[in-house]
């Protein structure tokens, strides 16, 4: 906000210049401000889709190839198709939202009711590890459904929340200040994600890699062996010498020996057990997060239509709003630079525990370093809040992504030296709290040029929103995508012990090559971007003006 006189001042210029209409000077009435408890039940609205988009964003991949076993081709096809899909949902939810009436709980608000229980149910029966007799083509097919259908239900249930910002009552300031509650949130939902996720299933990871130490007749890392590890392997040994003797008596009396049956080593078999029974668990905690986040933001948030944000329906048709909205450059352009920004960290993201495993031999460690970083970022928000505010949000987030190209040379560098990369995913974490920020603290601005340019055209929010959400998960699917293809090709085969050279050198090049050179285009797209500083302070003058034109007629 401009300080009170410069801003009355500038308003009286414009008047006087014809620049505004003139208007009577009118005492206005101050609007008591929005709730404390209202911000905070929508910022939990927020927590599913970053809980379970980060979770999915770290582990799927390691999920679907070292724990359901399955080929890397196939697993390439079921993330891309299921993000392709999801893609192609975001902007027909985000019309059939717009079309939507208003009814007796809102417009926005049964959406997400509606979709919350069938979310839950397809979350959880997505990390559901099928029998290894399943044929592979079955196999599938049931985590490509799981996945799109939880995609699907996740859309019916961010778009209607992301456009529910314009509706929440009270001033401009209490949507800033709302916005600012749902990112924090949002942020630390990432946290909340991946790090419970990470606690439960990371360990049994070690535990894999341990048997394959055992297999190949090498001592485990020593950075990841514990007594707890030590007390497993006499488990096993105790449980090996039960199968020895159902051999020699031809017949099998205990559990494990079914196990014996498919696997050559009893204790990766167990291991795998275990590591599938993680992934369930892991799963229910989370879904429990979700249906409890998406209850507290239906029973606290009501939808409050705005003078500039009527609860209406659309009256175009999708082709011709899809023509306005791809028609304004500011919107395309933030959407190109998000595109490649985004796609940049979605393949750092989704590598990152695979190279953490088999490439930088910290099998044990990576979810504690995903834990470390999220939490930077988290807690440099308030410092990027600043910086933005003080220099600019060009000038933020171009420094910002910059900040993490050193630190992604770096880390193919350094191996076996998990504080090397305590530091390192700390200035990752830092850089990515930009990603975070910038993004969606850019996009209002490029709405409200466009509100400014088309004033007939209204209730578009949820459209501008879906398309944006739009490029995100079609740059996920994408980065997820090109990094399992490429494993494809290396050579990379699921539960493969030995060292493949082709293997490690593709895990560095997805690691800091690749991205890097996708921030580059992003920042040079950033900095091209035409809004700047100087243009938010006349849209605000501007929106103001319009806002007390619109409180006078509803008074007349």
């Amino acid at each position: 906000m401009l300080p009170g006189g410069h801003e009355d001042a500038e308003m009286h210029r414009l008047t006087q210049e014809g620049a505004l209409p003139q208007r009577r000077v009118v005492h206005r009435e101050e609007k008591p401000g929005l709730p404390l408890c209202r911000k905070v039940c929508y910022a939990v609205g927020g927590i599913p889709y970053q809980m379970t988009g980060n979770a999915l964003g770290f582990f799927l991949q390691i999920f679907l190839l070292d724990v359901a076993q399955l080929e890397p081709f196939h697993a390439s096809l079921i993330i891309f198709l299921g993000r392709a899909w999801d893609a192609v949902t975001d902007p027909a939810i985000g019309f059939l939202v717009s079309k939507s009436p208003r009814r007796k709980y809102g417009k926005l608000v049964p959406w997400i009711a509606c979709s919350m229980p069938f979310g839950v149910l397809s979350y959880c029966m997505m990390w559901f590890t099928l029998s290894d007799a399943t044929p592979a083509s079955l196999k599938f097919l049931w985590y490509l459904f799981m996945y799109s259908f939880f995609q699907t239900c996740m859309t019916c249930h961010h778009v209607p929340y992301s456009s529910l910002t314009m509706f929440l009552g009270g001033t401009q300031r209490d949507r800033d200040s709302a916005t600012a509650y749902r990112m924090g949130m949002e942020v630390f939902s990432t946290l909340l994600g991946s790090g419970i996720q990470g606690q439960i299933v990371g360990s049994y990871h070690a535990h894999m890699m341990n048997g394959c130490y055992v297999s190949n007749e090498t001592l485990p890392n020593t950075s990841t062996y514990s007594l707890t590890d030590s007390l497993e392997n006499t488990v096993r040994a105790g449980l090996s010498a039960f199968c020895s003797s159902c051999k020699l008596w031809g017949r099998c009396r205990w559990p494990c020996c079914q196990l014996c049956v498919w696997y050559p080593h009893c204790h990766c078999a167990l291991s795998l057990f275990f590591q599938r029974r993680a992934y369930v668990f892991a799963s229910l905690v989370l879904g429990s997060i979700y249906c409890l986040s998406c209850l507290i933001l239906i029973f606290g948030v009501r939808e409050q239509p705005g003078p500039l944000s009527p609860l209406g329906k659309v009256e175009l048709p999708f082709a011709s709003c899809l023509r306005m909205i791809v028609g304004h450059k500011p919107y395309t352009q933030l959407l190109c630079g998000f595109l490649f920004a985004s796609l940049a960290f979605q393949i750092t993201q989704g590598i990152f525990a695979f190279f953490c495993t088999h490439a930088a031999g910290l099998a044990g460690k990576f979810q504690h370093l995903v834990l470390i970083m999220l939490v930077t970022a988290s807690l440099s928000i308030p410092f990027w809040q600043w910086f933005l505010g003080r220099f600019g949000k060009k000038t933020a987030v171009s420094l910002g992504l910059v900040l993490i190209m050193p630190a992604l040379v770096a880390v193919t560098q350094v191996m076996h030296n998990f504080l090397a990369f305590v530091f390192l995913v700390i200035v990752a974490g830092c850089s990515m709290a930009v990603l975070y920020l910038l993004p969606w603290s850019m996009l209002p601005d490029t709405v409200d040029d466009f509100m400014l340019r088309n004033p007939s055209c209204l209730n578009l929010e949820a459209l501008f929103y879906s398309f944006y959400v739009f490029f995100n998960k079609f740059a996920g699917g994408l980065a997820v995508g090109i990094s399992t293809l490429s494993l494809h090709f290396a050579g990379y085969h699921a539960a493969d012990c030995t060292y493949n050279p082709s293997v490690i050198l593709t895990l560095r090049l997805l690691m800091a090559p690749i991205p890097i050179s996708l921030l580059l285009i992003a920042i040079i797209i950033f900095c091209l971007h035409p809004i700047n500083e100087e243009r938010r302070k006349q849209m605000r003058i501007e929106m103001e003006a319009m806002g007390h034109q619109a409180q006078r007629g509803s008074r007349e």
